[in-house]
């Protein structure tokens, strides 16, 4: 491909069709590292060096800058591997996320549907803390007061994620990191089911807490979690009308895999799951929902409860080799095979389910520093963009371009896992129009959108702009009724009068409800920072005593990508950026060379090759 200084070159590098077939890549490394797929013993100390270093840092984290690789790349593997796997003893994140404090008394337990809580309202003479009253529109009150919640806890889950994406930028413990990113994929639970940030807040701090600790202890705190038992419709799970999601899911999904039980498992454990319900943020059994009957559960027969259906799934051969391979497949290589899948299955069961062991294990071994396993692995949108930043030195997530706006259009926004099944990995994550999306966030990175309006602030939905045509018209003076209409709908005076007949035999409006609810959260929940990223590309260049363009393009190549770039397109990089400097001299160009490092970095990282770790 020729670049020519002239075009600016705001796009997507090479031709479009590349992506499927790139990720197949072509070794740079040493024959040493052949034949090694497969063996799980330890690397020795002769085969360490600054390339293995830089593998483990992007695999069990999200990237180093050359620094760091340089300094981990003189350890030794066990030292590099502990120090990337080190937990605090309270195994809490650094930093406790600060509340904006939009939890009222009465919300809890929230109702599930609009008509729900009108229905509530009308039996009790209130609901969500608000009482019926007697102004024209008596339920108004409770109305808002529920569109409120629904958008107010949506909100502090955006913070939420930017919180943590923040911790898995500055991390210390980057496994455990990569872990909690890693069940909550697997245990895959959705704010716009659960409705209530704390729950989803909560279960995160499980994730630290558990994600490297003993899997049958994470398994019972997931089952007795709230926002699960919420997602999964514990509720409704009862003696005599037993609900079969929990049961499926745990294994299905969580454990065994399919094909390793059948219906009447499903049937059978969803019984001993009965009554296993919540309060607000706290689990609790509801002894007379529960069935205590007998229950036959894979071959077993007995009185069971769900803590009993874990164990009893947990001494099954599969369960090891499912959840072991899974956790492979996140650090080492989406193809696993079948012989390896049961030595892994083998090491885990051996460990007692421990977690961070088995990691290690994997960490350490010859087959993670594979050949075929280097650069085999597509980065998730959430690695994407977090190791972005981390290889630009950021220490805090910028407000534009949004977080979890950039990382839901890729495929993978925080607390918002698309199914119970979460997130498919591998190719799923590139598509023509994915990869697109990609270089559009490099591009809104290195050169921000001063258009960007959040949303945080400013309401935008699918449906079009009624909230704002509800604003607008009723700072014209229209009352409740008209400011309502449907935003295509012109106002006649008909229609004015008409209104002035029918606003008194309202109950309550939708749409002003849900104009009032936006207000009402927008004025509680702290804004995001909508700062840019503090990107100094020039200082970076400098600092590293770069001379020539060529210096300058392998220099951040190697900062940045996994795999070496074609000689030839790292050529026509260099002599695009000699172009749009007009000089071969970087030391000369350093007072305005800025823009030219910033358009020439958008074409490294727009490249399918960025897109592997």
């Amino acid at each position: 491909m020729k670049l020519e200084p002239d075009q600016k070159v705001f796009c997507v590098t090479k031709v479009t069709i590349v992506i499927l077939n790139l990720f197949v890549v072509t070794s740079v490394w040493s024959l040493d590292y052949d034949n090694w797929q497969g063996d799980l013993r330890p690397i020795s100390v002769a085969h360490w060096n600054e390339t293995t270093a830089k593998h483990l840092l992007e695999r069990a984290g999200f990237g180093a800058n050359p620094a760091e690789v340089a300094t981990y790349g003189k350890l030794k593997p066990r030292d590099a591997v502990n120090i990337l796997l080190g937990v605090k003893e309270d195994t809490r994140p650094d930093t406790e996320f600060v509340h904006s404090g939009i939890f009222e008394k009465g919300i809890d337990p929230f109702p599930s549907s609009r008509p729900a809580t009108t229905e509530l309202a009308k039996k009790n003479g209130e609901a969500l803390g608000i009482k019926v009253n007697e102004s024209p529109r008596p339920m108004q009150a409770v109305v808002n007061q529920f569109f409120y919640w629904l958008r107010a806890s949506r909100l502090e889950t955006d913070r939420v994620a930017y919180w943590w994406a923040d911790k898995m930028l500055n991390s210390r413990s980057p496994v455990q990191d990569k872990m909690a990113l890693f069940w909550h994929g697997h245990f895959a639970v959705n704010e716009d089911k659960v409705r209530d940030y704390r729950k989803m807040y909560k279960q995160l701090l499980l994730f630290y807490r558990h994600g490297l600790g003993n899997f049958r202890e994470l398994m019972i705190e997931v089952a007795q979690d709230p926002a699960m038992l919420a997602f999964l419709d514990a509720g409704v799970n009862v003696k005599g009308s037993p609900n079969e999601n929990f049961a499926r899911e745990i294994m299905e999904l969580f454990t065994m895999g399919p094909g390793n039980y059948e219906e009447t498992d499903i049937r059978e454990g969803a019984r001993a799951f009965t009554g296993w319900n919540f309060k607000s943020l706290d689990f609790q059994i509801n002894s007379d929902d529960h069935d205590d009957g007998e229950k036959n559960f894979l071959g077993r027969t007995g009185n069971f409860d769900g803590i009993d259906i874990i164990d009893i799934i947990l001494e099954q051969d599969a369960t090891a080799e499912f959840v072991a391979t899974k956790i492979y497949r996140f650090f080492v290589n989406e193809n696993v095979a079948e012989s390896l899948q049961k030595k892994l299955g083998d090491s885990f069961r051996s460990k007692d389910y421990e977690i961070k062991p088995f990691i290690e294990m994997i960490l350490l071994s010859k087959d993670f520093y594979a050949n075929e396993n280097r650069a085999s692995r597509i980065k998730s949108p959430v690695e994407f963009v977090v190791s972005t930043y981390k290889k630009l030195g950021l220490t805090q997530v910028p407000g534009s371009p949004d977080f979890n706006l950039v990382t839901g259009a890729l495929g993978q926004r925080l607390m918002h896992p698309p199914t119970v099944a979460g997130w498919s990995y591998g190719k799923s994550w590139i598509t023509p129009s994915l990869l697109i999306e990609r270089g559009n966030f490099i591009l809104d990175l290195m050169f921000p959108d001063i258009e960007f309006i959040p949303q945080d602030r400013y309401p935008v939905y699918p449906s079009g702009p009624e909230i704002i045509s509800v604003h607008r018209r009723l700072r014209k003076g229209y009352d409740i009724t008209l400011a309502s209409q449907p935003a295509d709908v012109d106002l006649s005076a008909d229609m004015v009068a008409m209104s002035n007949d029918m606003s008194d035999q309202e109950n309550f409006n939708t749409r002003y409800a849900s104009y009032r609810g936006w207000q009402k959260a927008i004025e509680k929940v702290i804004p995001i920072s909508r700062d840019l990223a503090p990107i100094d590309l020039s200082t970076i260049v400098s600092e590293a005593g770069l001379k020539t363009p060529e210096e300058v393009i392998h220099y951040l190549a190697n900062r940045f990508l996994s795999v070496e770039i074609e000689d030839e397109y790292l050529g026509e990089l260099a002599n695009f950026l000699e172009a749009e400097l007009g000089t071969n001299d970087i030391v000369a160009s350093k007072t305005y060379m800025e823009d030219a490092l910033r358009m020439v970095l958008h074409l490294i990282l727009s490249a399918p090759e960025y897109q592997l770790g």
